[in-house]
């Protein structure tokens, strides 16, 4: 559903969002330069690891140096209890040498950093409980101003003192961001893998029915799921219950975000079982049968090792769930689901005929066009309802993100991966949607020159697809 934008490219999002106006009191509204900077904070007494806290800066300021190395730790002076706004907020002690942390309100970034400037500190770091903005000004302002000023959200801040406490020295530095990010050639090997392979298993399908069409298969389970053929009626439906879904989740997405984790853990479990159900198959153990009974399901006495299986699939599943906010390594296992669920869509789903993909391809580029570049003018916040949706609201309460993405953590330390976008995304329809078009007209294409005969999603014997795949993909 969510399928237009590959989310963690290296885009100018955070640049869009950081350009905000800013309006003084009777000044015109003019434009504000801002960016995403590093805050390195370590322990006076040495004995905690460092880390790395997201600020956010403007460089008409002052600029931030690119390289840790080069910058010197200095002392965090805490004055968030007060709001910096006159000279009886200045502490007896001066601030030489030191960074000073004000909260912010009350009055302009401009007269508090000209208190701190004026009082020796080497930078100003403002806490902020709402949303991060650029701290802005004017020429003349810009001009009188040598030390930077950054915000800092109170969160961070209060994560700052229970790990480091209150005696701490920090940094403050904004490094470039990389010219390549190489996690973005994992998604992109991960979703052309897909695409083939999926491509394939449909084929082997196909050839394996063609030569066996004329057997029976009486055994007690079938080994292979029946395609389903995609009709122009089943599109159309698909596609208005995408937009309608689409906009549910835009008013109430803290609501409906679980229940779309709950479709997507059965969808990725049962995607999991038929992906691993072959290779399970062929084991020389576990071949005894569940006997007779009256049980739904257990009365085609299954075999004990599809069983197990079953429930090695739903115990995946359930731990995803309970730790799919896990950052360090709940990626993987979603990966993992996501692209069982992705080769199970492709070995079942089928376009039958040239109208019907026809048909797809195009009522897809206009959910895409409207959702992504028409809605912007339509919302009150004027951002794209399917960015929006797919992304998580920056207002959301639960914090959930939606599922149905590939996602990779960028390999590369940048501000930009610890502000705004820790991962790179790819969305299931970013891979279903080109395995779906270029396989069924590689199979055309096969049908025409008589390599093959008989057309299926994605055909069979579609060496030729890959190639144009990975480039739609991509």
């Amino acid at each position: 559903m969510f399928r237009r934008h590959l989310y963690g490219q290296s885009t100018n999002i955070h640049q869009n969002c950081c350009m905000r106006p800013w309006i003084p009191s009777l000044a015109p509204q003019s434009q504000v330069a801002c960016e995403f900077g590093v805050l390195r904070v370590v322990s006076q007494s040495g004995g905690t690891r460092g880390k790395d806290y997201c600020i956010l800066y403007n460089p008409q300021w002052a600029h931030l140096p690119q390289d840790l190395s080069k910058v010197s730790l200095l002392k965090l002076r805490d004055l968030s209890s007060t709001q910096l706004c006159s000279h009886l907020d200045l502490p007896v002690e001066d601030l030489a040498n030191q960074v000073a942390l004000v909260a912010r309100g009350n009055c302009t970034f401009y007269e508090k950093v000209r208190l701190a400037q004026g009082s020796g500190a080497r930078a100003l770091l403002v806490v902020s409980k709402e949303k991060l903005v650029p701290p802005g000004g004017n020429k003349t302002q810009y001009e009188e101003i040598s030390i930077p000023v950054a915000l800092l959200s109170h969160r961070d801040l209060q994560d700052i003192f229970r790990r480091f406490g209150h005696a701490v020295m920090v940094a403050l530095y904004a490094p470039s961001e990389p010219v390549m990010d190489y996690n973005m050639v994992i998604i992109f090997v991960m979703a052309v893998g897909t695409v083939a392979l999926g491509g394939y298993w449909a084929g082997s399908r196909d050839v394996k029915k063609r030569y066996m069409k004329h057997k029976r298969d009486d055994g007690p389970e079938k080994h292979e799921d029946e395609a389903v053929d995609v009709t122009p009626v089943m599109i159309c439906v698909f596609v208005v219950m995408c937009c309608f879904m689409l906009v549910l989740l835009y008013y109430f997405y803290d609501r409906l975000v679980y229940v779309i984790i709950g479709i997507f853990c059965l969808a990725s479990s049962t995607g999991l079982y038929s992906c691993l159900a072959p290779c399970v198959r062929k084991l020389p153990f576990c071949t005894c049968r569940v006997p007779d009974n009256n049980l739904p399901y257990f009365h085609k006495r299954p075999q004990a090792r599809m069983l197990l299986l079953a429930l090695f699939c739903v115990t995946v599943t359930v731990v995803w769930g309970v730790f799919r906010n896990e950052d360090q390594w709940a990626w993987v296992l979603q990966d993992i689901l996501g692209i069982a669920f992705c080769l199970y869509m492709l070995r079942t789903i089928r376009l039958p005929t040239f109208k019907a993909c026809t048909l797809l391809l195009s009522v897809l580029f206009i959910y895409d066009v409207f959702f992504v570049f028409i809605t912007p003018f339509l919302t009150k916040s004027g951002n794209s309802i399917m960015v929006e949706v797919a992304t998580g609201p920056s207002n959301s309460s639960t914090h959930e993100k939606l599922p149905m993405v590939l996602k990779v953590p960028r390999l590369n330390t940048s501000p930009l991966s610890l502000c705004d976008r820790p991962f790179s995304l790819l969305g299931f329809g970013d891979i279903l949607v080109p395995g779906v078009g270029w396989g069924q007209q590689g199979c055309w294409w096969l049908t025409a020159t008589g390599l093959t005969s008989r057309c299926s999603l994605p055909g069979s014997t579609l060496w030729p697809v890959p190639l144009p795949t990975a480039w739609a993909s991509w």
